[in-house]
């Protein structure tokens, strides 16, 4: 099964390397380019008789550097915080006076119904019907024998 093969074999190649010499280049002569307008395509002749084609490029053109603002970002963003925070303690401190006012209109609700109930309590009690006071017994046959009591 894994027994070797025998394959005809090609004879070997070896390729040496020559060296190139640097070939020095001609400046390509920059075309000026026009917005909005395709540029010409320029060639170049290198020393060696190569041709080269292409688009010439405009060189690049450093970005003006962007003058700094007088006030850090970070400093104004703090002085922002500040303003929002003292708004927002602004209005808790209106809605606590809000809720202890709300607690102390129904804590006086609550005793004015404790009021006007013990008020009605007092008098259904106090004004009992047909009794003006005293206790009445009413003692019917009683007979005491020791003292000849006869009722």
């Amino acid at each position: 099964m894994n027994e070797p093969t025998t394959r005809p074999t090609a004879p070997l190649v070896v390729h040496q390397l020559t060296p190139v010499a640097p070939a020095t280049m001609h400046a390509a002569p920059i075309v000026p380019v026009q917005p909005g307008h395709i540029p010409a395509v320029a060639s170049v002749v290198l020393p060696d008789g190569r041709v080269v084609t292409g688009y010439a490029v405009a060189p690049a053109q450093p970005e003006p550097v962007t003058a700094k603002p007088a006030v850090s970002r970070t400093a104004v963003n703090v002085a922002l915080g500040g303003v929002g925070f003292l708004a927002v303690c602004g209005g808790l401190l209106l809605l606590t006076s809000f809720i202890a006012a709300l607690t102390a209109f129904i804590g006086q609700l609550i005793i004015l119904a404790a009021v006007i109930f013990g008020g009605w309590i007092a008098v259904q009690v106090l004004s009992a019907s047909g009794h003006h006071g005293g206790t009445t017994v009413n003692i019917r046959k009683a007979v005491i024998k020791r003292n000849n009591f006869h009722g």
